[in-house]
């Protein structure tokens, strides 16, 4: 067994002294836990404040093999900055400070190099108040959080964006409406107003998305199961666009049978199967085939499943975009929109306990095929 085991055992037994004087946990061995497997750096230093446990995250972190760091001074491996310049070790002072303290907070520190960490800190002791017999110090990498922030970030400047532009064509128009309504036709205000209903309805359509952004992210996003029938529904959307001005010619529906009954949220699915459908319209170019099957179900218990399938005959999307279709923002070679659309689409699909995938049709163009379980409630299986 390694040194920073052996030393990890100890921290761990000594904290369980302090902590627990019932009965001890055990080691290191008797739980199966190895430094190694942590997802987090460990480093952990004795009561002369040498590193006697550096495990591999803690490696992959600071780039410091653990054997220049294993029998070396704490401050010396680990040579802190807050992000002001001060040295983090000389601040806190773990061994020489105040006796109560236990610990530090996460904060953000930087390792030589600039390198930002985010790190917290134990002080163990085998009484209160008494002499530090181990310091336990985690580290973690702001990567994911940077990640996270910068994805805040770009949801807040989209918003910005598309609400901007239909509110300040609202505000225009209500304005010149109010101030000089008389110099109107009829006509004249019918057609400002029909465009101030459609403004309202765009900035309606991106506060549900985010609505629904915030729950599937929280996981928060309820699915109120009725029977659905599938074909049906891919039937209403193509008549919508049918009567809005697409040619009828453009669209093709095959529905297998015989279709199981299927139970899931009918507004959701209506939500997936509009968003699929506008994306092969807008951006597709040809036939819209739309085939309803029954699938193979990939889950235990069921032996069947619904599939739906959009797909159209335009230049598709390209195999590096692939992977980012669902994710947000992604708006493809053709600009508009908010990119949210196929990001929801997927949570729904999942909340569903479903799947959706993305591939290149056999006539070239983008296909999307999601699948969804009988889902049928408990009370009636």
């Amino acid at each position: 067994m390694s040194v920073g085991t052996s030393g990890a055992k100890g921290a761990l037994r000594a904290h369980d002294v302090r902590s627990a004087p019932a009965p001890r946990h055990g080691d290191l061995a008797e739980l199966g836990l190895d430094p190694d497997q942590l997802p987090d750096g460990l480093v952990i230093a004795d009561e002369h404040g040498r590193v006697i446990c550096f495990n591999a995250a803690a490696v992959r972190i600071t780039a410091t093999p653990a054997a220049d760091a294993l029998g070396r001074q704490l401050d010396r491996v680990l040579p802190l900055e807050d992000l002001e310049g001060r040295r983090w070790w000389q601040l806190t002072d773990p061994y020489g400070g105040l006796a109560i303290r236990v610990g530090q907070p996460e904060r953000n520190l930087l390792l030589p190099g600039g390198r930002e960490v985010l790190v917290s800190a134990r002080y163990v002791r085998l009484r209160p108040t008494g002499p530090i017999r181990r310091v336990v110090v985690s580290l973690r990498d702001t990567e994911a959080r940077r990640r996270t922030e910068r994805s805040h970030a770009e949801l807040i400047a989209t918003v910005a964006h598309e609400l901007r532009s239909p509110l300040t064509s609202v505000k225009g128009f209500t304005a010149t409406l109010l101030a000089k309504w008389e110099r109107f036709t009829d006509d004249q205000k019918r057609l400002m107003l029909e465009t101030v209903d459609a403004d309202a309805d765009r900035v309606t359509r991106l506060i549900a998305e985010l609505l629904d952004i915030s729950r599937i992210d929280s996981g928060r996003l309820e699915v109120r199961r009725q029977p659905v029938d599938i074909g049906a529904a891919v039937g209403r959307h193509i008549q919508a666009y049918v009567a809005s001005g697409q040619s009828a010619d453009r669209f093709l529906l095959r529905i297998g049978q015989p279709l199981p009954d299927l139970w899931a949220d009918p507004d959701k699915v209506d939500q997936v199967l509009s968003n699929l459908l506008e994306n092969a319209v807008r951006h597709g170019e040809g036939t819209v085939t739309i085939d309803v099957a029954p699938a193979p179900s990939p889950r235990e218990g069921e032996d069947v499943c619904t599939s739906v399938t959009v797909s159209d005959e335009g230049p598709g999307i390209p195999e590096e975009s692939m992977n980012r279709v669902f994710t947000r923002f992604w708006r493809g070679s053709k600009r508009g929109g908010t990119g949210l659309g196929l990001y929801i689409v997927k949570g729904i699909v999942e909340v569903h306990g479903g799947t959706i995938t993305v591939g290149r049709a056999p006539e070239g163009g983008a296909q999307f095929r999601f699948t969804l379980p009988v889902g049928t409630p408990a009370y009636l299986a």
